[in-house]
């Protein structure tokens, strides 16, 4: 859908982490593509599949011509059956390969929570560790053109509630390139997560094969005042509303916590402790999900440290709305962040 990528690009702000430097730098797909690239040329057990991985956009340029560098029977398209190729994704990794299965939506995956919940995520456990489950499932999370209350939730929260899934959400282009590479590499079943609005961000990308570890969450920005807590696509919000704070003499710190598990809770706990205020973002809803969890850490293990309420920006507890006006109302963004900042400096 052409039309969507416009969209996407006009709407989404830009954002560089390197900006100015003398370094190679690749857009978020791009660099996803090279970590795919150079997992495939590595290591012969590792193969991509689903739908549309090999189709002339190749999953936002994501896949793009991986099929023709290593043939079908290593990148290849799927049908819709997401259970079945679930389970024969699953079946594979127990025999020895290393399967990186791509949804275009996360929506989908709810069709396959039989063999993700019940099967992938606990074989370990139920086998004392002597079987594993080396499977990568990638989604693409959308918002902003009408995608609505069946192709674009973000269901993070909802899998976080399951034991034996690692959920990484990179929020920039070095982050997807390694954190991806951490997940074909780990032994067990890691939920990737990318949010399509991020694909049109660059960072610094090196060309080398390298890994960034889970549960090590990173100071994007460093501040005082405030602890500003956001996942994936609100980090790029929360860096937003960090800017706009500044003139007004509140220094916000912002955080991005790179993977949700394993969370790094001794970041959020330090800088809350020097801050003594948290604002917590993601792009889910807010009832049981990923922001309800954050607040229970900091209730749990930093209420000492708190001078006022935890706040929480996520969607609201709707059905995503598919007109542009109820669409804009429904997301929270950066204007949202610095109000919340405010009240809790108040």
């Amino acid at each position: 859908m052409p039309w969507t990528k416009v969209l996407v690009e006009k709407s989404a702000p830009d954002f560089d982490e390197h900006a100015g430097r003398q370094a190679r730098k690749l857009s978020y797909g791009e660099a996803i593509r090279e970590a795919l690239d150079q997992a495939l040329e590595r290591d012969p057990r590792v193969y991509v599949m689903g739908q549309g991985v090999d189709d002339p956009s190749g999953i936002f340029g994501s896949t793009l011509d991986l099929h023709r560098k290593y043939g079908s029977k290593r990148v290849f398209d799927t049908p819709l059956s997401e259970n079945a190729l679930t389970g024969m994704a699953v079946g594979s990794a127990l025999a020895g390969l290393r399967p990186v299965y791509v949804h275009n939506r996360p929506d989908f995956l709810l069709l396959a929570m039989d063999q993700i919940a019940n099967h992938a995520a606990k074989w370990s456990y139920m086998f004392g560790g002597r079987s594993h489950v080396p499977l990568v499932i990638r989604a693409v999370t959308g918002r902003g053109w009408g995608s609505a209350a069946q192709h674009s939730q973000a269901l993070q929260g909802l899998f976080l509630h399951i034991p034996g899934l690692k959920i990484v959400m990179p929020a920039t282009a070095y982050d997807a390139k390694g954190l991806l590479l951490s997940s074909i590499a780990d032994g067990n079943p890691v939920l990737f997560l990318e949010h399509r609005w991020l694909y049109k961000h660059k960072s610094h990308v090196p060309e080398t094969l390298y890994r960034v570890p889970f549960g090590k969450a990173l100071v994007r920005r460093r501040g005082k005042d405030a602890t500003v807590v956001a996942v994936s696509q609100m980090v790029i919000e929360a860096l937003t509303a960090a800017d706009e704070l500044a003139p007004q003499g509140i220094s916000a710190e912002v955080i991005d916590p790179r993977t949700l598990c394993p969370l790094d809770t001794t970041a959020i706990l330090k800088s809350l402790r020097k801050t003594g205020r948290l604002v917590v973002c993601d792009t889910g809803w807010k009832t049981g999900g990923v922001t309800a969890e954050l607040a229970a850490l900091a209730a749990e293990k930093g209420f000492a440290y708190l001078k006022r309420p935890v706040k929480r920006i996520a969607c609201a507890d709707v059905p995503t709305p598919a007109g542009y006006t109820l669409e804009k109302a429904f997301y929270p963004g950066s204007a949202d962040i610095v109000k919340a900042v405010q009240e809790v400096m108040a």
